[in-house]
């Protein structure tokens, strides 16, 4: 289909709209066919292009109902709960105890309903286009719809890497482009007039571990099920860390032949591949690849290949190459999909903040476990002890945040979450739009995910996981695999967020609750490894490989075009990124946005004529 994704719809309003709003749609799609689902009216409802396994719809009466994406619920199930709707109200209790990772549309007595996850791996955004509010699931759809020029000051805040606080995080980066924020759903009138509604709630946080373990492996279990069908081969990575084989045991148990993929890595001391030879000694009918860093293209790869990047950065650009050549591996073996642990750092465990709290409600338990965090991570006491007397507002913290962007913070910050960090090639403009977007969010008076720092803090790492498992299903589209990361499910999110903040995470323990919701399924040896290995070896090797590239985009950088980045630091830090002390996940952050501009330079298809050589963007 040309320069747009493969898979894409957008949703209309049930009125008469601009006559060529269609023909542009039918540009975007190219080649090919166009997807039309009507309102019950006749007026156009769900257009786009899409295979017929991604969205399931159904009429009944006045009322349209569709699921797109991974659900629980087939055509006949779904036409059943739209007999329980008789307006937008409905909607959602009607969908109450359906699990998976999909977006919620439908269209009652004219009235139109749109909402994606609240991981926000399934998002909605929403333009003015043909006299009339359009929505669609992906932003660059939007973009190429209204010819919307870009935001500098997005751009700027996307540098700051997956640290962008809630709810600038969700913006979209067009302007004239709103983001509907993940929990919330958009309801939109015939006449235009529009309202959101909150669909999504987190449980209360007070099941003992024991309880919460057997509800987070009852929704995992779910989870893997809905997406593998027994006898049938599954790809899958298998890490030889806790999240990626629990759902390798999950989907044996479900009945799938495996196909797992583990990389090798350079490092003498790595345990990776020890791990994951012996869970895969536990498992049956399965295929256990292996690749050393020699086998696989080198990290950092195709930098300069003409692909589409999707709809924000990000910084899976570093191997992007190698997981294509993994799936091709896999896929070469019968694989229909891939299953990834992504995403269950941040969903299955609480986050350092939770102390906060604790030290309010149980003192001795608090400063126990203030101790514990400050020991393991070294920690000042004058740092902790200024982090547990705080009391300042969500907005504070974001007001305080803007005036600190050039300087670092510990990773395991015990406010309001992580706070945002630019890098030091950084220019003046981007600090400042950065802390001109973080002042007017706290102007707004913004709410924080909930009044509690801790729950904030967890909610805003589990939506971190969606966002960033986002582009590894866009980038298994690329690869022709579907990826799906469970841990990323709606479901799972609730049920590992009903646990005690205090006992799903712990200073001396790695991941309990997810340790014991696998407790008797996954070998207790993995259950009780407690290392994470890294790739230090394969990330400077594939820097030494792409030398040319970075030299190359050192002297013609996108980011300094539009004035994010100060040439000279930055070309100092593309030339010889060997020397960095810390930053690496802020160089890669940049490789990234400056990555994807360049992509966007060969994509930005307005129609089947005009090829822009590059995005416009506001200054």
């Amino acid at each position: 289909m040309g320069a747009t994704s493969a898979c894409w719809f957008v949703v209309l309003l049930d009125r008469d709209l601009s006559p060529g709003l269609l023909d542009r749609l039918r540009n975007l799609a190219g080649p090919a066919v166009l997807r039309v689902v009507p309102h019950a009216s006749g007026r156009p409802w769900l257009v786009g292009c899409w295979p017929d396994e991604e969205l399931t719809a159904c009429a009944v009466g006045d009322v349209r109902l569709a699921v797109a994406g991974t659900c629980s619920l087939k055509a006949a199930e779904l036409a059943a709960r739209a007999r329980k709707i008789r307006d937008t109200a409905h909607i959602e209790p009607a969908l109450s105890d359906a699990h998976g990772c999909f977006h919620v549309l439908a269209s009652v007595a004219g009235h139109t309903y749109v909402r994606g996850s609240f991981s926000g791996q399934r998002r909605v955004y929403r333009a003015e286009a043909g006299g009339g509010t359009v929505c669609a699931d992906q932003a660059r759809i939007l973009a190429r719809l209204t010819a919307a020029e870009l935001d500098t000051a997005q751009l700027a805040l996307r540098l700051t890497g997956d640290t962008v606080p809630h709810p600038l995080a969700w913006g979209a980066l067009w302007r004239g482009m709103h983001a509907v924020l993940p929990g919330t759903a958009l309801e939109l009138a015939p006449g235009g007039e529009m309202r959101t509604r909150r669909w999504w709630r987190p449980p209360a946080d007070e099941l003992p571990l024991d309880q919460a373990a057997s509800g987070l492996r009852e929704e995992l279990e779910r989870a893997v099920a809905l997406r593998v069908r027994p006898d049938e081969v599954v790809g899958a990575d298998l890490s030889g860390g806790m999240d990626s084989t629990s759902l390798c045991f999950l989907a044996a148990k479900a009945g799938a032949r495996l196909v797992t993929v583990t990389m090798d890595a350079g490092a003498p001391t790595n345990e990776d591949r020890l791990y994951a030879t012996r869970a895969a000694g536990s498992l049956s009918r399965i295929e256990h690849l292996v690749f050393e860093s020699a086998d696989v293209p080198a990290q950092f790869s195709g930098l300069d290949e003409r692909v589409d990047l999707g709809d924000e950065p990000s910084p899976i650009v570093r191997t992007r190459v190698e997981q294509r050549y993994l799936a091709e591996q896999m896929r070469a073996r019968g694989a229909r999909l891939r299953l990834s642990g992504f995403g269950g750092d941040q969903v299955i465990q609480s986050q350092p903040s939770y102390v906060h709290g604790l030290l309010r409600r149980s003192p001795a338990a608090g400063l126990r476990h203030a101790a514990g965090w400050r020991a393991r991570h070294r920690r000042p006491l004058g740092a902790i002890t200024r982090a547990l007397l705080d009391r300042g507002s969500y907005a504070a913290w974001l007001a305080e945040a803007a005036g600190l962007l050039r300087t670092p913070v510990a990773a395991d910050d015990l406010r309001w979450g992580l706070r945002p960090y630019l890098p030091p090639w950084a220019s003046e403009q981007t600090v400042q739009l950065c802390g001109e977007r973080l002042l007017g969010a706290a102007r707004d008076a913004t709410e924080p995910l909930h009044p509690d720092r801790g729950r904030h803090a967890w909610l805003a790492a589990a939506q971190r996981g969606g966002r960033l498992a986002g582009p590894l299903a866009h980038c298994g589209q690329l690869a022709r695999l579907p990826y799906h990361s469970p841990f990323c499910d709606d479901a799972v999110i609730a049920a590992a967020l009903a646990a005690r903040p205090h006992e799903a995470a712990s200073p001396w323990s790695y991941k309990p609750l997810l340790a014991a919701a696998m407790h008797g399924l996954v070998p207790e040896t993995i259950l009780r490894r407690t290392t994470k290995d890294h790739f230090g070896y394969e990330w400077h090797n594939g820097l030494r490989r792409n030398r040319q590239t970075l030299a190359a985009w050192a002297e013609d950088s996108r980011l300094v075009a539009a004035g994010l980045a100060d040439e000279d630091a930055l070309r100092r830090a593309l030339l010889s990124p060997q020397l960095l002390i810390g930053g690496i996940a802020e160089f890669e952050t940049t490789l990234g946005v400056e990555a994807w501009l360049r992509g966007l330079e060969h994509q930005y298809t307005l129609d089947d004529t005009r090829e822009m050589n590059s995005a416009p963007i506001a200054r």
